[in-house]
């Protein structure tokens, strides 16, 4: 006449460390995509000059990052690139000589642009675990295209890399590394209506919440069937 009980405390055990687990790993999973290098603008549109933000998060639990480097598109060069310091990190430029210069607002002529920005911590600094960075430049006239995809490597003090220079094909899973895209509205002035957004992150955050939305729903359906099922086996016995 005891089974009722042992039943329904097993149920209702496994029910929560199912659900346990798939919440565990959804969070995780939403870690990881929050984690991606990221790249975004207040005021960036085609043809126009604006701030470009880099947002780099620390993605090691041991290791602190040491070295950014930041790749300007060889097909969309900037003509004019400066960049914001950051305490405690040296920087670096690498310019490129251009097969086709471009052409200032006053006709002029540019035949060098910065192709590399490299921001390296000072020793015994850097971004450590559970820490993020932002990297700050500010140029133009940026393209008069939707998107601009920026490479960025990242190294860490244990000696390993994390090269987010994967490109994101549409209606295909993101991959691993995704590089970051700056999205450029087409105002076609220095300044936009909205923010430009970016990707590298953001195309795969809504279905993980979806997900996590689902795991939480699927939690509960699995406490109370077998909150009925205990009762439904009490009734049963004590008939």
């Amino acid at each position: 006449m005891s089974l009722p009980r042992p039943f329904g405390r097993r149920a209702l055990a496994r029910s929560a460390v199912v659900g346990t687990v798939l919440v565990g790993l959804l969070a995780t999973g939403l870690g990881i995509a929050s984690a991606h290098v990221t790249v975004s603008s207040p005021d960036a549109a085609q043809g126009g000059f604006g701030k470009v933000v880099f947002s780099v998060p620390n993605e090691s639990d041991a290791a602190s990052t040491v070295r950014v480097r930041i790749q300007v598109p060889d097909a969309t060069p900037l003509a004019s690139l400066l960049i914001e310091p950051v305490p405690g990190w040296t920087i670096t430029t690498t310019t490129t000589q251009l097969a086709t210069p471009l052409t200032t607002d006053d006709g002029g002529k540019v035949t060098t642009a910065i192709s590399v920005v490299d921001f390296a911590a000072a020793p015994g600094g850097g971004i450590g675990p559970g820490r993020f960075q932002e990297f700050t430049l500010s140029g133009g006239p940026f393209p008069k295209t939707g998107s601009m995809a920026f490479n960025v490597v990242q190294s860490y003090s244990d000696g390993t890399e994390a090269a987010w220079i994967d490109p994101t094909v549409k209606g295909q899973p993101e991959p691993q590394h995704p590089a970051p895209v700056l999205t450029l509205t087409s105002s076609g002035s220095g300044s936009s209506s909205a923010p430009a957004t970016t990707t590298g992150s953001g195309s795969g955050s809504t279905p993980a919440w979806v997900a996590l939305a689902v795991a939480i729903l699927a939690l509960l359906i699995a406490v109370a069937g077998a909150v009925l099922g205990w009762r439904a086996r009490r009734r049963t016995v004590s008939s």
